[in-house]
């Protein structure tokens, strides 16, 4: 079956569902002036690291480059330097720029069109991190020692310079073809990234490998698609990650801070995972953890991506924390297996400048800047609204596209796996075209293969129902 939907009709659904869910327009004349503005008087930083070899990976042709990472083997170990973009050296607390930004709180993506959190002035110009041009940035330097444990932490402001703009596919390509010297950055991006892979597995974190729904455009139409990550996307992931870790570390020992925090899963939630292993003839021995068991399930079987389907409910309930002065009394982000703060993309997201400003001040032993202390409270509620709506926007317009491509297929048969079971039916998986949708069968058989017929596909309320033949 042809697997691209027309493009007209969906960029005519994709503007509705964005007024929908009010998806902010285009930025006001006032916000581009003062981005203008911004761009050409940033606050610049005495201390200078433009000799230091930093690249970007980022997918192809990305502009907001908030993140530049070098690593250098060392003695005892391993050196980490990550720059982030340093956006606070450009808006200024309640500068139209920023009253924007925290409406905004993140920057959205639909098919068509990326809603930005900042004007491109700033976000794909003057504070990205772009090759070849010097940038003010937050170098985060950060040791570990050969098993990949970090020893020390550091972030300051310096100026650095990109030396190289990679995309994921490059880069994967570059390290597979077993070229690289010992101490070239991406060789040690491996290097360092299994490491901390192999020590993310120690602390019980959950990975769930599932691939990603995916709409992309494809010529004048659109086309869905499941995708894997790379392994070069999930090593650069871990040196994110452990920048957030060591974020929420010195913000936890100041004593003020803002957290990403998810609860521990409900022990009634995986009791139901593990009924659902043993309904799939999956074995699951007492002795293993969850966060083991999640790991070691296989998408690739119709059992495994059944049973990571419903893990995926376990992780539901993330959220930010704010804290000044005691702790909170859960700091931890249960999935991470540790506290964690969001710190690497603050070009993309609004809370990142904040926890940037507070480890500055923190390992500078200077104050906290009133207007990062007294912003706080509100801010967990500001990006909870921003999280909403992005979750929202991604879901309703693969929805839309899924309705577009089926309808004209009303009736036809399909073969499925049902990777959810509830009270009205359940949910089926297609593989061709990639597509998950309502089943309204009684008593669906989790974890195998049925055929199924489409019985409604309907663009206008963005829904499938399918029953089983």
């Amino acid at each position: 079956m042809r697997l691209i939907a027309d493009g007209a009709a969906l960029r005519a659904g994709f503007d509705g569902i964005r007024a929908e869910l009010g998806v902010p327009p285009q930025f006001s004349q006032q916000v581009l002036e003062a981005a203008d503005s911004a761009a050409k008087s940033p606050r610049l930083p005495s201390s200078d690291l433009t000799d230091i070899g930093f690249v970007t990976i980022d997918p192809p042709g990305s502009m907001d480059l908030d993140q530049a990472l070098h690593l250098e083997r060392r003695p005892a170990g391993y050196r980490v330097r990550y720059a982030i973009a340093d956006v606070a050296a450009f808006v200024q607390p309640g500068d139209p720029v920023d009253l924007e930004a925290h409406l905004r709180g993140e920057t959205l993506y639909s098919p068509d069109l990326r809603t930005p959190l900042h004007p491109p002035a700033l976000g794909e110009a003057a504070a990205s991190l772009l090759p070849d041009q010097p940038r003010p940035a937050l170098v985060w330097t950060i040791d570990l020692d050969a098993d990949g444990r970090q020893t020390e932490v550091d972030v300051v402001r310096a100026m650095v310079r990109s030396r190289a703009r990679l995309d994921y596919e490059g880069a994967q390509a570059t390290i597979e073809s077993k070229t690289l010297p010992d101490d070239d950055v991406l060789a040690l991006l491996a290097e360092v990234g299994k490491l901390r892979e192999a020590l993310e597995v120690e602390r019980g974190a959950v990975s769930l490998r599932l691939p990603e729904q995916e709409v992309d455009a494809n010529g004048n139409g659109f086309r869905l698609r499941y995708r894997a990550p790379l392994p070069v996307e999930d090593w650069n992931a871990q040196i994110s990650l452990l920048t957030g870790m060591a974020a929420a570390g010195l913000m936890l020992d100041a004593g003020v801070g803002v957290l990403r925090t998810l609860p521990p899963p409900d022990p009634g939630a995986v009791a139901m995972l593990r009924r659902s292993a043993a309904a799939l003839d999956v074995q699951w021995p007492e002795s293993l953890s969850y966060q083991a068991f999640v790991r070691g399930l296989d998408p690739a079987t119709d059992a495994g991506a059944a049973l990571l389907e419903l893990a995926t409910r376990l992780l539901r309930g993330a959220g930010y924390t704010a804290f000044d002065g005691a702790p909170p009394e859960h700091v931890e982000h249960s999935a991470v297996a540790a506290a964690y703060a969001h710190a690497t993309a603050p070009l993309r997201r609004l809370v990142d400048r904040y926890v940037g400003e507070l480890c500055v001040a923190v390992c500078s032993g200077a104050a906290v800047p009133e207007w990062v202390r007294s912003a706080l409270p509100t801010l967990p509620a500001v990006m909870a609204a921003s999280d909403h709506r992005a979750h929202a926007l991604e879901r309703a317009c693969i929805d839309l596209v899924e309705a577009v491509l089926l309808a004209p297929h009303v009736g036809e048969t399909f073969e499925a796996a049902v990777v959810e079971r509830n009270q009205h039916g359940g949910v089926v998986q297609l593989r061709n075209p990639p597509v998950r949708a309502r089943c309204e069968t009684d008593h669906l058989p989790l974890g195998e293969r049925i055929e199924v017929r489409l019985q409604q596909a309907d663009p206008a309320t963005r829904s499938l129902v399918f029953a089983r033949t």
